[in-house]
């Protein structure tokens, strides 16, 4: 199993488990492909739900470049309810985790298709 596979497992289990969600794994996987090689890195493979410089980063990276929404006060209420979901409390919120609730959200899984 490659290192990419693992930490998809591992993403799969973090939606089951913590978010409670039954995960898509042909979208996960699309999404963390999408991800680049920022899911082997410590820092960059998870995002704080505390800090308004990585939320912002998700918000205009994430939701405005790659999904192609509009910015609005609906897209930091998703990102503040992705957060919640995943809980306020775990200190590793992976970035892949967190873009596929996101595409979820906004129904936007044909952005990987």
């Amino acid at each position: 199993m490659s290192k990419r596979d693992e930490l998809i497992a591992k993403y799969a289990t973090d939606l089951k488990e913590k978010c409670k969600i039954a995960p898509d794994m042909d979208l996960l996987t699309k999404v963390t492909i999408g991800c680049g090689p920022s899911i082997y890195n410590a820092d960059s493979s998870t995002v704080s739900g505390t800090d308004s410089k990585e939320l912002a980063t998700v918000k205009n990276n994430f939701l405005i470049k790659k999904l192609g929404l509009k910015d609005s006060a609906d897209l930091d209420k998703a990102i503040a309810s992705v957060i919640n979901t995943y809980g306020q409390s775990n200190k590793n919120k992976y970035r892949a985790v967190v873009y596929y609730m996101l595409a979820k959200h906004f129904k936007k899984e044909s952005v990987y298709k």
